[in-house]
């Protein structure tokens, strides 16, 4: 599925390849929590161990939307699935193995924390984003049972467009420990503009995939937010966060980096300050209120009311 060409493009920018169709990449705050420095925002509203965490994606080449602010090369994903077919366990085994191998580089210098560096030998977590559209990966439910038969948990990040996807996981019982749905945009017209979608469905696909979403036990609507861009008409975000009811929503500040750049511009990135300001505007439209913030990720969250079981224990 993928040339060797592209592998090796792949391998410069940290991705390393499981099998066919599935990588792993080591995110940043994976490596500032082993340095000790500080750890991803998903620890500071959920508990996640930042240095436990495997960021995987099980669908590299595939992708049904080609969104502006998406950082990755997406000139070359396919929007429909095609080609083998890896099985579950060997994903999980080898995604463990080449994160593990990884960051042994970290053993090596002074700049790390021994005991995260310890702990991170031994991940506990699965971050199932990174790049692709996982819910096209087919055996999915398996996958996600697989990786939670090794207690560890996992954080589904879908764009939507799968709503037959996301029934089967609630009909199979294989639910994730959190879903989320990237909501890219707050109608029709800026998701066509916004994220070029493969196919003239896909937004009444996302409206029914937003209708599943209260059904899982822990779930998100995760707005990435570009000025100028798709960070406009909080009235219409809104009526989708009010008729859905999602259990959070984090309002995500666009990031300038890698191929984003050739499609934004670094104006396009808000500050934090002007997230706040949209998150204000959300909670007043919608009832619900921001109950956490980091500052330098950009994020806020909000929920109708903060619940001693938000943060979870591992």
């Amino acid at each position: 599925m993928l040339s060797q060409e592209r592998k090796q493009d792949l391998e410069k920018q940290g991705y390393r390849i499981v099998g066919n169709h599935s990588s792993i990449k080591v995110c940043l705050w994976t490596k500032k929590c082993i340095r000790g420095e500080d750890v991803c925002y998903k620890k500071t509203f959920y508990g996640i161990n930042t240095h436990r965490c495997v960021q995987m994606t099980p669908a590299l080449p595939f992708c049904n939307q080609r969104c502006v602010f998406c950082w990755r090369d997406i000139g070359w994903t396919q929007d429909k699935w095609q080609g083998e077919i890896d099985e579950p366990k060997f994903i999980v085994d080898e995604s463990i193995k080449q994160h593990v191998k990884y960051i042994q580089g970290f053993g090596g210098t002074d700049k790390r924390d021994v005991a995260n560096f310890t702990e991170a030998q031994q991940p506990l977590h699965f971050a199932i984003s990174l790049s692709g559209e996982p819910t096209l990966y087919p055996k999915l439910p398996e996958f996600i049972q697989e990786i939670h038969s090794r207690s560890m948990t996992t954080f589904l990040v879908t764009n939507g467009t799968n709503p037959e996807m996301i029934q089967k996981l609630l009909t199979e019982q294989k639910e994730p420990t959190q879903l989320y749905v990237t909501l890219p945009a707050p109608d029709q017209e800026t998701y066509n503009k916004v994220c070029s979608p493969a196919q003239n469905d896909q937004w009444p696909k996302i409206l029914q995939t937003l209708e599943l979403v209260p059904k899982f036990k822990r779930n998100v609507f995760r707005l990435t937010l570009a000025k100028d861009i798709n960070m406009i008409k909080p009235e219409k975000y809104a009526e989708l966060i009010r008729k859905y009811e999602p259990m959070y929503v984090e309002c995500k500040g666009y990031v300038f980096v890698g191929y984003s750049r050739e499609r934004l511009a670094i104006e396009n990135m808000p500050r934090h300050e002007e997230i706040l300001e949209f998150s204000n505007k959300l909670a007043k439209l919608t009832g619900y209120k921001i109950i956490d913030q980091k500052e330098n990720s950009r994020v806020t969250l909000l929920a109708k009311e903060d619940s001693d079981d938000r943060v979870m224990e591992f």
